[in-house]
């Protein structure tokens, strides 16, 4: 534990003096620089601002059938940026770009097979909420049933194997101190002659 605490703080200090270092060499600026990151992000905000002006943030206009199979489709298909959120409800630029070309392909009038399809295609079959049941992902599916049967199998072997090591052994007859008859009258006249012998 201690090894592994040494490890990590000698890490990080490691990153640390590396990022001290890079930001040393990018603090040092010349005035052509400065001209040239200015001139950088001119262009950039110009960029973006022709982009908003060509494509609208909404994506086309949908009439409100197109919009709820918008949404409908858009409930199966996981933001790649936020954990388990799909598009509709992620705030992530990258799964409302994802929204606005659903939109696109809805108006388009693609069904939502081919919509999914050109989604799992793009992004990888991990951007579906409900994976298709192929490959690896079959494994996924077929591993929890597996472990479940495998499981109940160990479970009964092994109550079965304690129930026969609790299972009484067949008579093998009267032991050697054994009075020879269980009935009771018989049981107290052989306490009755081992106390008379005793007695003297």
């Amino acid at each position: 534990m201690t090894v592994r605490l040494a490890l990590c703080g000698l890490l990080w200090l490691t990153a640390g003096a590396t990022l001290g270092t890079v930001q040393a060499q990018q603090s040092v600026q010349t005035p052509q620089t400065a001209q040239v990151q200015a001139t950088q992000t001119r262009t950039a905000g110009q960029t973006q601002a022709a982009q908003e002006q060509q494509a609208p943030a909404a994506g086309p206009a949908l009439t409100a059938v197109q919009e709820a199979r918008a949404q409908a489709v858009g409930r199966t298909i996981r933001c790649p940026v936020c954990q388990g959120l799909p598009i509709t409800e992620s705030p992530s630029d990258l799964s409302q770009s994802m929204l606005r070309d659903l939109r696109g392909q809805v108006a388009a009038g693609r069904s939502d097979d081919q919509i999914t399809t050109y989604f799992a295609q793009r992004y990888g079959d991990t951007v579906l909420l409900d994976p298709p049941r192929r490959g690896v992902n079959l494994l996924l599916w077929a591993g929890p049933v597996v472990a479940a049967v495998l499981g109940g199998a160990w479970l009964l072997s092994y109550l079965r194997a304690r129930e026969r090591q609790a299972a009484p052994t067949p008579d093998a007859g009267p032991l050697a101190d054994d009075p020879g008859d269980d009935t009771p009258d018989a049981y107290l006249a052989q306490v009755r002659a081992e106390a008379g012998r005793r007695q003297p």
